[in-house]
């Protein structure tokens, strides 16, 4: 069985060597692109398993690409593993908000690295299989289009809060906690405050859009969230 493919977004040709060598070493077929506009182009062409993208990138930088993938039908699935020498909390938080799957500030080991890598692909192959259509009140899922509609008016979600609105549907009305919610969506193990604030946005947003079925998502205090089917 071939191993999953990686495409890695970075202008720095040390760090692509580096990273070309070891990851091949661990089995992984990888491919890289040295800027933003080609990191889009070979995203679209190969298809990968994940991608591996710099903050930092000529012509396009990080977050505009993951801001595009995520916008994409093609690409809005594709986990997206940020590399960054920005550690501020601020930077995190947005590269999180647009998207990105996790987030590795350098220099960083490559052990680390690649355990994270294997994590994001293990949560990516272990989702469990939708049914094709989820219906409750004037709310309409097609799981299979990633398309979300209150009554005739489709939402445009980003791949985060698509995740945050299947894993409280499938939960089927239990109560998921802020922790789960961070491991599972995205790849946290433990509750720091800007993490659970990543939630609570997140959250937050995707009421806004939800509109009259927004009173579905229902807070529970000091622990987390749940989704009512029924009226």
């Amino acid at each position: 069985m071939a191993k999953e493919k990686i495409l890695i977004i970075e202008d720095e040709p040390d760090i692509v060597r580096m990273l070309e060598y070891n990851l091949k070493k661990e089995g992984f077929r990888v491919v890289s692109a040295p800027d933003g506009q080609e990191g889009l182009r070979q995203a679209r062409k190969q298809c990968p398993d994940i991608i591996l993208l710099d903050l930092m990138l000529p012509e396009i930088d990080g977050l505009e690409v993951c801001r595009a993938l995520r916008q994409e039908r093609d690409t809005a699935g594709i986990p997206v593993i940020m590399l960054t020498a920005k550690g501020r909390e601020s930077d995190k938080v947005v590269g999180l908000e647009l998207g990105a799957d996790d987030y590795i500030t350098k220099p960083f080991s490559l052990g680390e690295l690649i355990a994270r890598v294997k994590a994001v692909l293990r949560r990516s192959r272990d989702k469990e299989k939708q049914p094709d259509i989820f219906k409750a009140g004037s709310l309409t899922i097609d799981f299979s289009k990633i398309k979300v509609s209150v009554g005739n008016k489709r939402l445009e979600l980003t791949a985060k809060e698509f995740e945050l609105l299947s894993a409280l549907i499938k939960a089927k009305g239990r109560v998921l906690s802020r922790d789960y919610l961070l491991d599972n969506i995205w790849g946290f193990d433990n509750a720091l405050e800007i993490q659970s604030r990543t939630v609570d946005v997140h959250i937050q947003t995707l009421r806004k859009k939800l509109k009259q079925e927004a009173k579905r998502i229902v807070t529970v205090k000091n622990y987390g969230y749940r989704f009512e089917i029924e009226e």
